[in-house]
């Protein structure tokens, strides 16, 4: 079989503006990169106001596993699929980030057949919104400590500068550093460190505003460091938050790119799902609603993280209603979550599924109780898995009332999902019961509480005294109304990376929060989840090369 990239390379795409004409974009409305990527202008988006929105379907996970799920992939399998049995549908994306890209992944744009290309500028510089990003963020980290070797007019306190550096890459050396050394012409030495872009407050800005006016308000109100009567400070205090948005006015364009069967897709934006909101940008979403009638998106990770955080942060912000969600999973990363190890996941263990099977259990119970949607789950096929197993599952799931459905999409694009396409299309028609986890006026604490025991499976929250006092200031600052962004392991429902399955009745203890005022909300950092990921011992940077020939290899 040939790998992504060799699949990918041969694909032959579609000039970008027949992939835009086919939405009824015209010419006029493209910044093209190439012939196989451009950014749809703003004002042209500002245009589609008026028009009624498409349908919009969520693709979510069970819990991710190293034996992989292929959400991604089967976001981009369902898009063929809708265009292939005659329905109009667009696909939303986030952008792959590169430290996860030369660390795990390897890359992140689909797989198979059920891809999006071009796969290589994809997964490397793309448009460089990335980058722009960076800069943006660097930038204020650059005037923090500038304004105050000039004499520190605002009254920086130095031990609480709540801005960081940020870099596109995993880089465990700068989690924690030292900066301004080398004496008085370099400024005031004070401990720092780096986060990755996409845990950037700037990138989830980025992906909630809807102009740029409410790019610049958002990017203003940040906080970027208090004073030493913990008087907050704001990017606007410094005039920083024209230049910002001025560094990324182009950025905010969405991207349009397509499928290897020419659907049109748009990818923007890439926050993490463990550690930020891990949605696509506000701004494509509500674009392709505009312009298809259906739109098929992802949230990050599995339904506990990603798509909670879609539910109450970008739906709740954004005034967006989904009308039913898929759920992926493979018969070998539930009997990863029964138990058994990556090396025997290949052969057939009916008690090692039944036992994992209580992960997928609970996320169909989440998805349907708590987030009040409709829901099919869509098994990635693999040849490897038995009749028998993918019966037991079936079996397991009738009495949940979600249908599961077998997806071909990574040998057959978009044929090989119309059976799931049909079955999306049949629950679109269906009446929604739309609920948020908790309710806007709840307090901080009990809006975490309400994630960890609702969505979780725990019987409570817990932190220490100095974490208790941050959040109590936070509520009596004002900044109680704002949803909560959970930053813990996309592994387990728990904190505990190695507990599989469906763990109950643990606690879920508050290490860290930190507020993110101009995307409002607040971030509950639980558990060992770090901000700034670490390379594996092997990285995928390891295999990733260009041939003589000018050929990318290794993106797998």
């Amino acid at each position: 079989m040939e790998s992504d990239i060799q699949i990918a390379q041969k694909a032959k795409m579609k000039p970008i503006g027949e992939i835009a004409a086919s939405l009824g974009i015209p010419d006029e409305a493209l910044e093209p990169f190439g012939r196989s990527k451009a950014k749809i202008s703003l004002e042209y988006i500002d245009s589609l106001k008026s028009r009624p929105d498409g349908k919009l379907i969520l693709v979510t996970a069970i819990s991710p596993t190293p034996a992989g799920e292929g959400k991604t992939t089967t976001t981009v399998g369902l898009g063929d699929a809708l265009n292939y049995i005659g329905k109009k549908a667009v696909v939303c994306l986030r952008e792959p980030s590169l430290g996860p890209v030369f660390g795990m992944k390897g890359g992140a744009a689909g797989g198979g057949f059920a891809q999006v290309v071009p796969m290589e500028d994809i997964n490397l510089h793309f448009t460089g919104d990335f980058n722009a990003i960076a800069l943006a963020n660097n930038l204020l980290a650059a005037m923090i400590d500038n304004h105050i070797h000039h004499g520190n007019e605002l009254g920086f306190d130095v031990r609480r500068i709540a801005w960081k550096r940020v870099m596109d890459m995993n880089d465990r050396a700068l989690r924690d550093i030292t900066v301004s050394l080398g004496g008085p012409a370099n400024g005031f030495p004070r401990q720092d460190g780096f986060d990755i872009v996409v845990a950037s407050e700037v990138m989830a800005i980025f992906c909630l505003a809807t102009s740029v006016k409410d790019l610049k308000t958002r990017l203003g109100n940040i906080v970027c460091g208090y004073t030493a009567a913990q008087k907050p400070i704001l990017a606007r205090d410094l005039k920083t938050h024209g230049a910002m948005a001025a560094l990324l006015k182009g950025a905010l364009a969405p991207n349009l790119v397509q499928t290897l069967e020419h659907t049109p897709a748009f990818i923007h934006g890439g926050p993490f799902a463990n550690i930020a909101h891990g949605c696509n940008s506000v701004l494509a979403t509500q674009t392709a609603l505009k312009l298809a009638d259906y739109v098929v998106t992802e949230a990050g990770f599995g339904a506990d993280l990603g798509a909670e955080k879609f539910v109450d942060i970008k739906c709740r912000k954004a005034g967006l209603k989904p009308s039913a969600v898929v759920l992926v999973a493979t018969i070998r990363a539930l009997k990863y979550h029964g138990g058994v190890e990556v090396k025997e996941l290949g052969t057939p263990n009916l008690i090692a599924l039944e036992k994992g099977i209580a992960n997928i259990e609970r996320h169909v119970n989440n998805i349907r109780n708590h987030y009040g949607l409709a829901c099919v789950v869509a098994i990635n096929h693999r040849t490897e898995d038995s009749e028998a197993e993918v019966k037991l599952l079936m079996d397991k799931l009738a009495h949940h009332g979600a249908k599961v459905v077998l997806a071909r999409h990574w040998a057959e694009g978009g044929r090989g999902a119309a059976d799931l396409a049909r079955e999306v299309v049949a629950m679109c028609e269906q009446p929604t019961d739309f609920k948020f986890v908790y309710e806007e006026d709840a307090s901080l604490w009990d809006k975490m509480k309400a994630i960890a025991v609702k969505i979780y499976g725990a019987s409570d929250i817990a932190a220490d005294s100095k974490v208790r006092a941050r959040i109590k200031n936070l509520q009596e600052s004002g900044y109680g109304h704002y949803p909560i962004c959970v930053a813990k392991t996309q592994y387990s429902f728990s904190t505990d990376p190695k507990l599989r399955g469906a763990p109950s009745d643990h606690i879920v203890t508050i290490r860290e929060v930190r507020l993110a005022a101009g995307a409002e909300f607040v971030v509950m950092i639980c558990g060992d989840i770090m901000t700034m990921p670490g390379l594996p011992k092997v990285p995928s940077a390891c295999s990733i090369d260009i041939a003589d020939d000018g050929k990318i290899v290794g993106l797998f």
